[in-house]
Parts: structure tokens; C-alpha cells; sequence
């Protein structure tokens, strides 16, 4: 029996977005707009003792041969505003936010972030994200300008950047406080430089020190830049590798990349997107399963998105049919808006096409084959030894958890297997600490100055 100690299982909950997996069409499901649905779901994982509650972001309506695609469903709300208003409805939970690196300045992503930090008492975290789509360029200044060699290196500084106007304060700072006659010293306040390719910034910045020393950040890039990114930066990963194999090879990869920024294992945390599958047994949970993924691709839907990667219009054909014979077009652009994991459309047909053949499936079957994300299947005791048997193994941290259905989609998974997990001493009964940090077990960063004076801390609560 190993002597290594039983690691503690990391959960969050991400808020279903406007993509092919959410299911709008049950009769369950609800507004993705009203401040109600972000409100139940963000308090259920706050029930469920998670370590943060997560919306991505969407900057503009995907488009499907010329026309905005109308399988999904439009509208999402800025990600800042509604965690802001949820700091108000919540205690405990982190607030994550998925803001981009390519459309967006470090000194204004600074102030948004460190406010909502000391608006929830150290509950912000920052997704950061790149893109070099010039489509959605389009709704900005920087429309296209960025090439995609590059969006790393942007992002890579403008992190940098970010950082240097976080940790700008002592972390003693306060303001000004009239009733108490506190002033702020002039040594708890450092001004900040920044030159590189992407920004010449220097000045004073306006928020002080938050609860944390500075919002959590958050990596969502896979490539071999990203991840190398993650590893120099990054307090968390949100993975799309779920799987065993996969899973356990992203894991090593990236945590043995982190001694060359000097950093430990522990100091950053893999938690893969996730869904789970509920059932009375395996048997019943693999039914429901088949049910729900056959909702997520509808008829329409699978040859929506087989167009994607044929570049061709393919309305003719029938989604209960076989693969179409001709080749995938690879000057054509027949969706805009939707990111795609792999480029080269001729090698994605081949493999296709031999998955089809090999297991006898039609187009709509495909689909919801290669679309599936690796699932967590079975009683609500069964998944908690999978999420488990699965910590345990190095294969994650642990799991972002994405419902299918908006708002109530978390609520079994809460209700029946956080209790086995705390059974089993793998995941906590209640919140140790009040900050995002300390649900992850991460330290404080200390700030680059030292402090000149030593009062009330400030906030904005």
C-alpha cells in the first residue's frame, strides 16, 4: 500500500454557455440571461463547499454559412458584471472570469479585478485567454492585427504587466480615512513600469492591495505555448484532457515544467471540464447518458457541425446516413466564430471517417461520438470513486463540473456525490479559509514593496 497522502479533491462549476453541449431545448432548462439562473447555480456550488463558480466568455454571436448560427441560443451577459452583482448573494464561493488577453489593456483589467477582489473579500479569479480570430477582431480596435505565432506572447506580458500594477501597493496600504485620521503613507504606494512589444505603461495605480495580493489566475491554453505559459504563471488550469490517459499525460507534462519557473507542484492545479452522469446504477446512469447526448446533437445540429469541418454545404445530406464521400474543402470558411481545437480538416476527415466505418455509425452518431467529452458514468457512489480513483492517479487536481442544463444541472451532483466524496475524506465539509486561495491552497503572493504604514485594511465590502 503507497504511503503518499490521499490529495484533496478540487471542484468548481461552470455556468453552461451558449455551445453545443448546454440543452435548451428540455423543458428544464431555463434563462441563461436572468440573473436568477446565475444566482441558483453559483449558491448550489456554494452549497457543495466548491472552490469557485466560473463563466467563459463569448465577445461575439457565431455565424454559420453567412447567417448568425441559430442553434445557439443568443445573448451573454459581461462575465465582471454578473460576478460582481453574485459577490452580493454569495460568501464563501469563488468568482472566476474568463477575460481576453488580445482585445483588452492590463491597466483596465487591473482595476476590474482587483475591485471585484475586494468587493467578495478575495474571491476574484481571472481566466486568461487569447485570440487571433479576426472575426471577432472585428467588434474592436485591434481587429485582426494579431497573428496567431504571436497570442502568447501578448498574453504572456500582458499577465506580467498585470501583476506589476497588482503587487504596485504594500500589502498594509490603506486609503485615506477621514474618521479614523488614517492617510495613506507615500511608501505603501510604488509606481509601476512596464516596457516591452505590447505595452509602455508606468504611473500609480488606483486600487490598493486586494485580499488575496492578487486575483487567482487561470490558464486555458493547450498548446505547447500555453501550457508553457501555465507553467510560468498560472495558479489553475482549466484542461479539456478528462480522461485517464490523456489526463495523466497533461498532468506530467505541465507539473514538470513548473521547476523551471522555480515552482512546485502544488502551486498550480489542474482541473479539467468534466460532466457527470447520474443513475440508480451504471446501467441506468448509461441510458440517461445516451439520452442527454442525443439532445446535445440534434439532427440539424450534427450536420451544422460536420459542415464545419467539410467546408462544404451539406443540408442534402442525411444525418442518420453515412459520411459524405467527397473531401472536406480546405480554402472554405463556412463557420466564424467557433473555436477549433484541430486545423488540418483533410487528416480530421480521415479519422472521422475511419471511426465511422470501424463502428458502423452515421453522421449524427459521429458526432455525438467525437463531441462527447470524457464523462464520470454511474450511481452517485460510482462517480465519486471515479472523480477520486482519478485525483489520486495524477490524472487532475480535480474537476470543473459543466451541467447540461441551465440552472438546475448541478443540483444531484451537490445532493449525492459531494457527500460520498466528504465520506470517503477526500473533499471538504466546510470552507477553511474565507478566500479563493485558501480553498486551493495557495499562498498569498507578497507584494513588491514594502509596507510604510500599518492600519485597517481597506474595502470596498
Amino acid at each position: 500500500m503507497s504511503d503518499k497522502p490521499r490529495k484533496q479533491v478540487h471542484l468548481a462549476a461552470h455556468f453552461p454557455g451558449v455551445n453545443n453541449t448546454t440543452v435548451w431545448s428540455d423543458p428544464e432548462s431555463g434563462s441563461q440571461t436572468d440573473f436568477s439562473s446565475f444566482a441558483h447555480l453559483a449558491r448550489t456550488a456554494e452549497r457543495g463547499k466548491f472552490d469557485f463558480f466560473f463563466l467563459a466568455e463569448g465577445l461575439r454571436l457565431r455565424e454559420h454559412r453567412g447567417q448568425i448560427f441559430d442553434l445557439d441560443v443568443v445573448g451573454r451577459p459581461d462575465s465582471l458584471t454578473v460576478l460582481s452583482a453574485l459577490a452580493a448573494v454569495t460568501d464563501r464561493i469563488g468568482l472566476a472570469a474568463t477575460l481576453n488577453t488580445t482585445f483588452n489593456e492590463p491597466y483596465e483589467l487591473a482595476r476590474q479585478f482587483a475591485t471585484l477582489d475586494h468587493l467578495s473579500n478575495g474571491r476574484a479569479a481571472w481566466n486568461a485567454v487569447t485570440s487571433p480570430d479576426a472575426f471577432t477582431g472585428e467588434n474592436f480596435r485591434r481587429g485582426g492585427f494579431l497573428e496567431r505565432s504571436l497570442r502568447y506572447d501578448r498574453a504572456g506580458e500582458f499577465i506580467t504587466a498585470t501583476r506589476a500594477l497588482w503587487d504596485s501597493w504594500a500589502d498594509d496600504a490603506v486609503l485615506a480615512d477621514a474618521e479614523s485620521g488614517v492617510f495613506v503613507d507615500d511608501g505603501s504606494i510604488g509606481t509601476f513600469h512596464h516596457g516591452g512589444d505590447e505595452f509602455a505603461i508606468s504611473g500609480e495605480f488606483n486600487v490598493p492591495r486586494s485580499p488575496q495580493g492578487r486575483p487567482v489566475q487561470i490558464q486555458a491554453g493547450d498548446s505547447d505555448g500555453g501550457r508553457e505559459l501555465a507553467a510560468q504563471q498560472a495558479d489553475v488550469i482549466f484542461s479539456r484532457h478528462s480522461g485517464w490517459d490523456d489526463g495523466r499525460a497533461f498532468f506530467a507534462d505541465v507539473k514538470r515544467r513548473l521547476a523551471t519557473y522555480g515552482r512546485s507542484p502544488e502551486d498550480l492545479k489542474i482541473v479539467p471540464a468534466a460532466v457527470a452522469f447520474l443513475g440508480d446504477d451504471r446501467e441506468d446512469a448509461l441510458e440517461k447518458a445516451a439520452h442527454i447526448r442525443r439532445q446535445q446533437v440534434s439532427p440539424q445540429g450534427a450536420i451544422a457541425f460536420l459542415e464545419q469541418v467539410w467546408g462544404r454545404d451539406l443540408s442534402t445530406y442525411d444525418p442518420d446516413g453515412p459520411l459524405p464521400d467527397i473531401d472536406p474543402d480546405i480554402s472554405a470558411e463556412i463557420t466564424r466564430g467557433r473555436v477549433r481545437h484541430e486545423q488540418d480538416s483533410l487528416s480530421v476527415a480521415e479519422k472521422w471517417r475511419h471511426i465511422a466505418e470501424t463502428k458502423h455509425l452515421s453522421i449524427r452518431e459521429l458526432i455525438i461520438e467525437v463531441t462527447t467529452r470524457s464523462a464520470f458514468v454511474g450511481s452517485p457512489k460510482e462517480v465519486a470513486h471515479l472523480i477520486n480513483d482519478h485525483v489520486q492517479g495524477d490524472a487532475a487536481d480535480g474537476y470543473i463540473l459543466v451541467p447540461h442544463i441551465t440552472p438546475h444541472g448541478l443540483d444531484e451532483f451537490v445532493d449525492k456525490v459531494v457527500p460520498e466524496l466528504q465520506d470517503l475524506g477526500v473533499f471538504r465539509t466546510d470552507y477553511e479559509g474565507p478566500t479563493l486561495r485558501d480553498h486551493l491552497g495557495l499562498t498569498r503572493p507578497r507584494s513588491s514593496i514594502a509596507a510604510g504604514v500599518s492600519s485597517r485594511h481597506w474595502s470596498l465590502a
